[in-house]
């Protein structure tokens, strides 16, 4: 096992303990840092602007996958939610839900005191 020591110009120490050919990459990747010295740092690179699907978007598309041919409840469409991989509370989904109703998207009925969405 190959062992290198580095003292940087700015007084940090490295330490860098493995095979002699990682060793060797890790001191000339050092070493061309401290080449570079009088740039400023780079911030670490973000992550890629995905556009997050809104809950609206998310029923929508379930609406066109076929998901409200038969009436469901409102648990069935939170689990059919958590499914695909989004958890949302009961109290999010059902105002989501009531507003597609109000645009026409979806139908509500009423059965046995419980409302059922239906498309």
């Amino acid at each position: 096992m190959a062992k290198a020591r580095i003292k940087r110009p700015d007084g940090t120490s490295i330490v860098i303990e493995g095979t002699p050919q990682e060793v060797a990459v890790l001191v000339s990747k050092i070493e061309g840092d401290s080449a570079g010295k009088g740039k400023a740092p780079t911030s670490p690179k973000k992550r890629s602007n995905r556009v997050k699907a809104s809950l609206s978007d998310l029923l929508i598309s379930l609406i066109d996958g076929g998901f409200f041919k038969k009436p469901k409840d409102l648990a069935a469409v939170k689990t059919a939610l958590a499914e695909l991989g989004h958890v949302y509370p009961v109290t999010t989904v059902s105002p989501a839900l009531l507003r597609l109703v109000q645009r026409r998207y979806l139908r509500r009925i009423k059965q046995d005191k419980r409302w059922f969405y239906a498309g």
